[in-house]
């Protein structure tokens, strides 16, 4: 049996949802980004307690079918981004999530728009400048090997998008150490 768990955006994550599971004394399979993988079913009481626990750590039981694919499309979009260097950035994102996840990605936009209200670009974008602020603030990379890295073209699409998103140059934003990064499970 697999469960859809929603606000799973890191390891982190992954480590709580699997502490919930051990306290419950439920047997899992394998617990990743979005999903828990269980040896057996959950009774009625057993799942009252995981989404009353889940919603305590900050996390939701997801029913929903439409909101299960819509969760996977997002976390497929976390670890492409903060997985770059496994995945090829110039893919186009409609193959890569095409090929993941074997729906037509027509469906799964116009799905993805009417729940989330933005586009899965825009999702994208935001999640690349969320990374981008935390390379600038580690401020261990260029500018320009920021944007390899994120799969932008050059520094001056990155930038562009940066100043569109934050109101700053990723320079400018550097040089206050502003920190306005938001978690990923609010964007």
């Amino acid at each position: 049996m697999k469960v859809s768990i929603k606000n799973m955006v890191c390891c982190r994550c992954i480590a709580v949802v699997r502490q919930v599971f051990e306290k419950m004394d439920v047997a899992t399979v394998r617990v990743q980004l979005g999903e828990v993988e269980l040896e057996e079913e959950l009774s009625s009481v057993q799942t009252s307690y995981l989404r009353n626990w889940l919603s305590e750590k900050g996390f939701e039981l997801l029913d929903d079918r439409k909101m299960v694919l819509v969760e996977r499309v997002k976390t497929l979009i976390i670890e492409i981004i903060h997985g770059a260097d496994s995945i090829d950035l110039t893919l186009k994102l409609s193959y890569l999530i095409q090929q993941k996840l074997s729906i037509d990605y027509n469906y799964i936009s116009s799905l993805f728009s009417n729940i989330e209200g933005i586009t899965i670009e825009q999702y994208l974008i935001l999640q690349r400048i969320e990374r981008a602020k935390e390379f600038l603030e580690y401020d261990e990379l260029t500018l320009s090997e920021i944007a390899h890295k994120l799969g932008y073209s050059s520094v001056q699409y990155l930038s562009t998008q940066f100043k569109k998103a934050t109101g700053f140059s990723p320079s400018h934003y550097k040089k206050i150490k502003e920190n306005s990064r938001k978690p990923l499970d609010q964007l």
